[in-house]
């Protein structure tokens, strides 16, 4: 699961990087509040691919989603990518787990060697 949810971390890096060059042509905002949003969106999910092997590193994700969704109060776009981001979670979350499930499984059988 860790693998799956660091390489959706590392997707929405670039993903909130190209949205923040999007949003600074598309609307009036200033450059300063796109990259401010974008920025932290951005470090934060670099830093959580650190983090996720830690206890609750999880739920730090989850943390980031709904606060990327939040941060469509600011720039709109974020609206949408922040949701779309929260089902790519969620999907690597669910995923995640029944491919750990399977590989344990494997690895607990008598065949595998």
């Amino acid at each position: 699961m860790r693998t799956l949810c660091a390489s959706t971390l590392i997707g929405e890096f670039f993903v909130i990087g190209f949205a923040g060059l999007v949003a600074m042509q598309m609307t009036d905002l200033p450059a300063a509040t796109v990259w401010t949003v974008s920025g932290i969106g951005m470090l934060l999910s670099l830093l959580l691919c650190g983090m996720l092997n830690r206890p609750g590193g999880v739920q730090l994700g989850w943390a980031l989603q709904f606060a990327l969704i939040a941060g469509g109060f600011v720039v709109p776009t974020m609206f949408f990518l922040g949701v779309v981001f929260a089902a790519l979670w969620w999907a690597s979350v669910h995923f995640g787990r029944k491919i750990d499930e399977a590989k344990a499984r494997w690895a607990a059988s008598p065949t595998a060697g």
